[in-house]
């Protein structure tokens, strides 16, 4: 039997094993599902005083009742539920927390809940039985899986921007917190170098604690084709926070190991895979099953469920088995196949089944996973360590449709859209929402690298040129990610140098830039248009803003206001505030040295970015290049407006007030 599950998810079994809850977070409820699945039965929601993010079943031991607890991002709140046979569930407690409120887990006496903060980077612990917050502790930026070991001593944290993990110590007294080291997709990476990750939406632990599991996106590893990295799951060491995954030099081999100090020879060689550019497309939700000793892992992108060896050193080169829960759109934008973007996963008790709750589409799915006992082969890495092609996908023995988009069906093609990196128009398999998580950013700065084929010359968005023979001559033009939520109102014009006169057109030219090769020959300029315009739907009106803060500006936040608008600063001259913060027009920039690793880019006028939400998108400029807003001010002296005049402390105001947008 299975353990009880200690860490959320957007899905969550009941103890009793006779409902499904789920945060969806797009209709503003908690719902209850009745088990087994059945489409006449889909269940009611609850409603939440904002969007849940994520629901966690206590199962009621040691003289605790059974309790469902759930995340509120804004306001930020844990939502305590008593279950109940008629109302489904029935609130008996409510914390506030830090805004966007978003990840759970609890320690093993069922009395403390360890909550992360995405938007805000903070991680609160919350004493269930007092029903109020404990401690609250600043972490980085985004965080947002959590897990606590087995001995209740630690949680750690994912963070959807940047490989490291955060780990925090004395749960119950005062809090230590620190970063932990965990490049991602080591055996992936080029040699000797440590790849960024995003996307860390998940975290899982082993039965016995020993190994965290982190399943999220490997920036720049290698891999046929591989423009944008390949999903991973990346394995820690908890008893001495090391990667298990050795750096790679060279040629390296990938083995089963039964926690084994040494797992790896210099003699042994491996091919790195070239089937596929990954085996599952934008990590959302992973669990792991006891019973196999395997991770599944939710492919937001693809609609696929992957079943991968625990006990590889790369589990993402050890595929087990692979479940579809979805499927392909067709010319015309009709949605075909069911189930779009897996969002949450959940497990039987005996392990042999799997729900998938799917976000873009509003259904949930019932899978019966392969029975180890069977002695089914891994189709993965083996004791030998030669990886091998994707299993053939298994689809859904059930499903269950909770409930029609919120926003219409317009809405509902974009919003599927967005996540779906399927459609041989929109994507070049990775979908919208790979680099922009929840409309945000992956915090990345891609490469602009043009390279030649049969017909003709393509401007491509790459993670690391070097990786591809076509462009390795090539650095690109730096391209930091944008923030898209809240910042796609205006009619235009888009693109870092204001290319694009509207959005439609931003983004009917972003479909052959993120792709290799340019768009697909047989795409349509009407089916292109259609794509456009849904998805710019859709980014208006399903995207959701963060959370903006609350009360007064303190002083120095006014002494920064001050500054800004100041004619000696000039900011608010191009940063116009009645219009977001800017006046959308592409100035010629004073030239810069390029960064180590980029091209010079012959194009010196850059639009200029909205400040809306400035304070929560490090790194700044469109190369990255300051890595904090105070970074920022103290390199800039007179290259935007003036400020090489402001005293440290008038520097460190203009900070306080751009944090407030």
């Amino acid at each position: 039997m299975r353990a009880p599950v200690r860490e959320g998810g957007a899905l969550a079994r009941a103890a009793r094993e006779d409902a499904l809850y789920v945060a969806d977070e797009d209709h503003g409820v908690v719902r209850v599902v009745p088990l087994p699945l059945d489409p006449a039965r889909p269940g009611a929601g609850v409603p939440a005083p904002g969007r849940p993010a994520q629901v966690l079943a206590l199962g009621g031991g040691g003289g605790h009742e059974a309790r469902v607890l759930a995340t509120v991002r804004d306001p930020g709140l844990l939502l305590i539920f008593r279950p109940d046979a008629s109302a489904g569930l029935v609130e008996v407690g409510r914390v506030p927390l830090p805004a966007d409120a978003w990840g759970i887990a609890v320690t093993p006496d069922e009395k403390t809940a360890i909550v992360t903060s995405a938007w805000t980077h903070k991680v609160s612990a919350v004493d269930l039985e007092a029903g109020r917050a404990r401690w609250t502790v600043d972490v980085a930026r985004e965080p947002r899986g959590v897990a606590v070991l087995p001995d209740g001593s630690a949680a750690y944290v994912s963070h959807l921007v940047g490989a490291d993990l955060t780990r925090i110590d004395d749960l119950g007294g005062a809090p230590r917190v620190r970063r932990v080291a965990l490049p991602a997709s080591p055996l992936r990476a080029p040699s000797g170098e440590r790849l960024a990750a995003s996307l860390g939406y998940a975290l899982a632990l082993s039965e016995d604690g020993r190994r965290l599991f982190a399943a999220r996106h490997a920036l720049g590893a290698m891999g046929h084709a591989a423009w944008f990295g390949a999903a991973t799951v990346d394995v820690l060491i908890t008893g001495r926070d090391e990667p298990l995954a050795p750096q790679h030099h060279g040629n390296l081999p990938v083995l089963r190991s039964a926690f084994a100090e040494q797992v790896i020879t210099p003699e042994s060689v491996i091919t790195l895979p070239g089937a596929s550019v990954t085996p599952v497309t934008q990590p959302r939700a992973a669990v792991y099953r006891k019973r196999a000793r395997t991770l599944l892992v939710a492919g937001e992108g693809d609609d696929l469920v992957l079943e991968v060896d625990a006990t590889a050193v790369d589990p993402t080169l050890a595929i087990v088995k692979s479940y579809a829960v979805g499927g392909r759109y067709d010319p015309h934008i009709r949605v075909a196949g069911t189930c779009g973007a897996p969002t949450g996963l959940a497990l039987s008790a005996d392990e042999a089944t799997a729900w998938v709750f799917c976000r873009s589409t509003g259904d949930v799915a019932a899978l019966r996973l392969h029975d180890p006992a069977a002695g089914a082969a891994l189709a993965g890495a083996g004791a030998t360590g030669a990886p091998g092609a994707t299993p053939a996908a298994e689809g859904p023995a059930a499903l269950v449709h909770l409930a029609d988009d919120p926003l219409g069906p317009e809405v509902a093609k974009g919003r599927r859209l967005f996540y779906n990196a399927l459609d041989g128009t929109v994507s070049g398999n990775l979908g919208c929402a790979g680099c922009h998580p929840d409309g945000r950013d992956d915090g990345y700065v891609w490469r602009e690298a043009t390279f030649s084929t049969a017909d003709g010359e393509h401007a491509n968005f790459v993670g690391r040129p070097e990786n591809i023979p076509e462009v390795a001559k090539r650095k690109g033009f730096p391209r930091r990610t944008p923030m898209l939520a809240g910042n796609v109102g205006a009619a235009g014009p888009y693109g870092w140098h204001g290319e694009s006169e509207d959005l439609v057109g931003r983004l009917q030219t972003g479909m052959g830039l993120h792709r290799w090769g340019g768009l697909p020959i047989d795409h349509t300029p009407a089916g292109l248009a259609a794509r456009a315009t849904y998805l710019a739907m859709f980014l208006r009106r399903g995207l959701v803003t963060p959370p903006r803060g609350e009360g007064a500006p303190d002083q120095r936040a006014k002494r920064g206001r001050e500054i800004f608008h100041s004619d000696e600063a000039k900011c608010s001259r191009c940063h116009v505030p009645a219009s977001d913060y800017t006046d959308r027009t592409a100035y010629p920039m004073p030239k810069r040295p390029p960064l180590p690793g980029y091209d010079d880019d012959p194009r010196p006028e850059y639009k200029t970015p909205s400040l809306r939400f400035v304070g929560g998108r490090p790194p700044y400029l469109h190369d990255g290049r300051a890595g904090t807003l105070a970074e920022l001010i103290e390199q800039n002296a007179d290259w935007m407006g003036k400020t090489s005049h402001l005293s440290p402390e008038d520097r460190a105001a203009l900070v306080a007030f751009l944090e407030t947008l």
